[in-house]
């Protein structure tokens, strides 16, 4: 119940994509606060180093801080939608017919089918330390069940950001989109 109502997270977070040809791995740091504020940006590797999606009030920028590029395109509902978020994962398990819980090695695993999925997301799985009551990683499978996303949480904070650090970003991210 506790994750489910979460208003706002931050998270640094380890990701392995695996497709038909390969594997490539990703740290990323997200930022999420409900309903329409969210940052990510990318750790590592160091190619695509200091990428950065922002979606607030319905526009989503991204922009690379090496090349100094930025692209702002709006009415953009679907960044939080992507699977690597944990607010896409409770949005999923919320709206789904088909969702469990289960108790298993010390952690609850959370369990849905994505409603409308797509072939190669068709199940999500969250396990959630019993002690801590915070997520340890989430697995995205296709309808296979074959794992094609694993996400290990490193580090998550829930709720942590306070109303002066959103309007704080607010403030920041509007005045790179006035730039």
């Amino acid at each position: 119940e506790y994750i489910l109502n979460i208003s706002s997270y931050e998270a640094e977070i380890d990701v392995e994509v695996k497709s038909n040809k390969n594997t490539n791995k990703y740290i990323l740091k997200q930022q999420y606060i409900s309903p329409d504020v969210a940052t990510q940006e990318v750790l590592e590797p160091s190619n695509i180093q200091g990428v950065q999606t922002i979606l607030q009030d319905g526009k989503l920028e991204i922009k690379n801080s090496k090349l100094g590029l930025s692209t702002i395109l709006k009415n953009y509902q679907y960044m939080t939608e992507n699977a690597l978020w944990l607010s896409s994962f409770i949005n999923d398990y919320k709206n789904s017919s088909q969702k469990g819980i289960k108790e298993e090695n010390g952690e609850y695993i959370m369990e849905t089918k994505v409603k409308d999925a797509n072939n190669y997301t068709s199940c999500k799985k969250l396990y959630i330390d019993k002690n801590t009551n915070k997520p340890t990683k989430m697995l995205i499978q296709d309808k296979n069940n074959k794992t094609l996303i694993y996400i290990l949480y490193n580090e998550i904070k829930f709720d942590s950001l306070s109303k002066e650090e959103v309007l704080a970003f607010k403030l920041e991210n509007l005045n790179l989109n006035d730039l």
